[in-house]
């Protein structure tokens, strides 16, 4: 069943208050309006909070998908690359959804747009390759998963929910295991708050001892930087099935549901492992900032 998002006047105000939109707060401007923000209010939102946000002089800027825009016969994609240009249409939440993860993560989105513009060029516009498939999954439905913890890692791999969320918890409190979401179709779908959410993510090893204080916030910058890098050069995201699921809901803290024991056993999200099914191994970004050692994968097994 297609997905309907909650017109702006009846979304229940509860699901600001927890994640993942709790976690978009440098947004609320945008978010919280009683009226749609326009266009040009997104351009001039990424004007006044560089930090963070996309590059005005170099990186593409949002336009009103309009008839006339669609006129010209381009791809989403190839316009973005080509023109600079991310068709955005007005009072919608999947695309304003959409412009604030460009806002949040430009570099993720520009290595994702360069991928599918070369995919293009090479299958046409109207086909879909496997790559294509994957890069879309994670555009619309992406997490990166930041694990400091690789013993986690075959719990996750087992589609054990109840030790990986309920014995592990304390590992989600402490960040050696973290769930940044991306993809701007969860998002959408945060908004019915009894919507229990799975993501598709891509999982980046990082050092241990990284996950308080500075060493915490350099390592997620590290980790961002490192999926950017691999994404753009055609290392990962190849095929649908590089994608872990990650049911977000059991995220310790995300949901009163997650005090219950239980939850783990009987909620419809938690769902077994496929017979057959293999994960690849996690790329693990062994520099951090200052060293010059590339990201490299890390096997499980």
């Amino acid at each position: 069943m297609r997905f309907v998002a909650p017109a702006r006047r009846e979304v229940d105000p509860v699901v600001f208050e927890r994640p993942p939109l709790s976690l978009w707060r440098e947004f609320a401007e945008l978010l919280h309006r009683s009226d749609w923000p326009t266009i040009a209010a997104l351009d001039e939102f990424a004007g006044a909070h560089p930090e963070g946000a996309l590059n005005r002089s170099t990186a593409p800027r949002f336009v009103e998908q309009t008839r006339e825009l669609l006129g010209d016969g381009l791809h989403y994609e190839q316009r973005i690359a080509e023109r600079g240009q991310i068709a955005t249409r007005v009072h919608n939440w999947h695309d304003l959804f959409n412009a604030l993860v460009w806002l949040r993560f430009p570099e993720v989105k520009s290595a994702l747009n360069a991928r599918q513009f070369a995919e293009i060029a090479v299958a046409g516009a109207k086909a879909r390759t496997r790559a294509q498939c994957a890069l879309t999954h994670f555009d619309e439905a992406g997490v990166i998963v930041v694990l400091r913890d690789r013993s986690l890692l075959p719990l996750w791999d087992a589609h054990d929910w109840h030790g990986l969320f309920w014995r592990e918890r304390a590992a989600w409190r402490d960040r050696r295991i973290e769930a940044i979401v991306f993809g701007h179709a969860l998002l959408e779908h945060a908004l019915n708050p009894g919507q229990l959410l799975v993501g598709k993510a891509a999982l980046i090893a990082m050092p241990a001892g990284t996950a308080s204080g500075d060493a915490h916030a350099h390592s997620v910058t590290h980790a961002i930087t490192a999926i950017s890098e691999q994404i753009r050069a055609g290392h990962v995201l190849r095929d649908p099935q590089e994608l872990r699921p990650l049911p977000l809901s059991g995220i310790p803290g995300w949901r009163a549901e997650c005090e219950d024991e239980m939850f783990y056993r009987r909620a419809p999200c938690f769902r077994p492992v496929p017979v057959n099914r293999n994960y690849p191994p996690a790329m693990a970004a062994r520099r951090l900032p200052g060293e010059r050692q590339d990201a490299v994968p890390v096997r499980t097994a």
